[in-house]
């Protein structure tokens, strides 16, 4: 087919690719899509004292103005540091990029969209193999757009470049609230959300966060 664009909703996209979704909670019946998630949730983390003073005021200026950021004022004055804080900066084993546009043509469909934040395997800004996708720094009321759609086709994507069978792991923003994904073969899962206003929620982001890093230093990287 011809390599049109296509902004796809999430009914579109689970129906065509006939993929299933789980939400994924502490009373999610057990199977091996929901055990990815929740063992990638079931963490900690403890935070310097310079980190955690850091938090407490990130949660309190959300707080103050969360509802009134647009895009770049939620990625700037917010998400950026919650990346720093959670060690996901490139280093000699994976790249962080920022705003790259991913491409691949799967079951027959043209599928492009741009990922706010990746986490992949490459050279300078050469992408390679994917793990890792942050979507859409929304503003609170009235986003545009469908975030969590475009994290999926970000996903499908990726498993289309990668061909390694590898499960993919990803966070979608809307305003205060992060919700984690991961996609394994047809099957995604959806946390529930986590509230960046609160101190609480905001250092379970940062724990969750610093988890997946280990997850892809001991299992995503070859």
């Amino acid at each position: 087919m011809a390599n049109k664009i296509k902004q796809w909703s999430e009914a579109e996209i689970v129906d065509t690719f006939e993929l299933t979704k789980t939400k994924v909670n502490e009373t999610s019946k057990e199977n091996v899509n929901t055990n990815l998630l929740k063992e990638w949730l079931n963490t900690t983390t403890i935070l310097s004292n310079e980190d955690a003073a850091t938090v407490k005021n990130l949660a309190k200026e959300a707080f103050e103005n969360v509802e009134n950021w647009n895009e770049e004022d939620l990625k700037m004055n917010f998400i950026a540091f919650i990346i720093a804080i959670s060690g996901l900066k490139s280093n000699n084993k994976f790249r962080s990029l920022y705003e790259k546009t991913v491409q691949a043509t799967v079951e027959g469909h043209f599928l492009k969209t741009k990922t706010d934040f990746m986490i992949a395997k490459g050279v300078m800004d050469l992408v390679k193999v994917p793990y890792f996708h942050f979507q859409e720094y929304k503003k609170e009321k009235d986003p545009n757009g469908d975030p969590l759609a475009q994290l999926i086709e970000a996903f499908l994507i990726a498993q289309e470049k990668n061909k390694n069978g590898k499960p993919m792991y990803g966070a979608y923003v809307v305003g205060r609230f992060w919700y984690f994904v991961t996609m394994k073969d047809k099957n995604y899962c959806v946390s529930n959300a986590y509230n960046s206003t609160e101190e609480k929620d905001l250092i379970q982001i940062i724990a969750i966060l610093r988890n997946f890093r280990v997850i892809l230093e001991t299992t995503l990287i070859d």
